[in-house]
């Protein structure tokens, strides 16, 4: 795969990116139910070798143990991948979720953070959240400080709207930002996106698939079978009256695809990243062979009436 340069950053990275987040595991509250750990391995190093360069995880995701994971899988791996990782979540011993952007918690994060990656330096680290939003200066101004002490290597940030990018703009560089992106979730592309081309800040878009629903095999029957642990069933884009519109969409995903050769997800990611503001697209699987249906994205160029096809649908079923 080619590669893009990420922001301001000395990284380049591949369009697309392995995902992390449902190898976190059940026993949380944005949990995707169980996870087979070696599993998770397995389809983290098939990323590797179909040239995947970078690996998008949180310490949140299973509460520590998709970083776990990860460092796990690159054990003994030559050329490593970047990791990126991000702050401002944190949990309590009853496994409860808070927010946090004050600097001592967010500096005992990134020392978390590394042990469990077992890395010197974190590649890219980003605040999750802008939450509480009267603590992003000092959120941000720790991650500046991080970067200079060496601990992370680049900073970025993750579901920020543009008043609160130039607020962090202010203190230090902006390397990138990620933020949700797809065909059912496209509010980033009146403002966000444009500020973001503006001012050189990369782009990483996650869940380009809607966490799964754009990938063609999630059927009525399969969401309803979704296990009770997976924050999914609460998702109100698997609810009605949303669903019926998702599920019409992937129809014409299907459509495209089969005019390409390909699924239903790659034309979803491979829409995400026609935006020329986007640098890559983020892409979570949990077993082998999941990647792989998907890949393709990072090289395919949908056609005008791809394109006019889906910019249709979408204006004539407004969310």
């Amino acid at each position: 795969m080619k590669t893009r340069p990420l922001g301001n950053s000395d990284m380049a990275i591949t369009p697309i990116g392995f995902g992390a987040w449902a190898i976190g595991g059940s026993g949380w509250a944005f949990g995707w139910g169980a996870q087979d750990d070696s599993e998770s391995m397995a389809a983290i190093r098939e990323a590797l070798d179909l040239g995947v360069n970078w690996i998008d995880t949180a310490a949140i995701y299973g509460l520590g143990h998709s970083e776990e994971v990860v460092a796990r899988a690159l054990e003994g791996v030559k050329n490593r991948p970047y990791v990126f990782t991000k702050c401002a979540r944190i949990w309590d011993e009853k496994r409860q979720i808070g927010k946090s952007l004050k600097a001592e918690s967010i500096r005992r994060e990134c020392e978390a953070s590394l042990r469990r990656l077992k890395v010197d330096v974190i590649d890219l680290y980003q605040i999750h959240w802008p939450e509480p939003d009267e603590d992003v200066e000092e959120g941000w101004s720790t991650l500046a400080s991080l970067k200079r002490e060496g601990k992370v290597r680049w900073i970025g940030l993750s579901n920020f709207n543009v008043a609160q990018l130039k607020r962090a703009q202010a203190i230090a560089p902006i390397t990138s930002l990620q933020p949700h992106y797809s065909l059912i979730n496209r509010k980033i592309e009146d403002e966000v996106l444009p500020y973001t081309a503006a001012n050189n800040i990369g782009v990483i878009a996650y869940s380009p698939m809607a966490s799964g629903l754009l990938t063609g095999k999630m059927t009525r029957e399969r969401i309803a079978n979704l296990p009770p642990d997976d924050w999914r069933r609460n998702n109100r884009n698997y609810q009605e009256p949303l669903l019926t519109r998702n599920l019409k969409l992937v129809e014409l995903l299907s459509a495209i695809a089969s005019r390409h050769g390909t699924t239903p997800g790659a034309i979803a990611v491979a829409r995400v990243l026609h935006e020329p503001a986007v640098t890559g697209a983020i892409v979570g699987a949990r077993r082998p062979g999941q990647l792989k249906e998907i890949i393709a994205a990072a090289d395919l160029r949908l056609t005008a009436t791809d394109l006019t096809e889906l910019d249709q649908f979408l204006a004539a079923h407004p969310v």
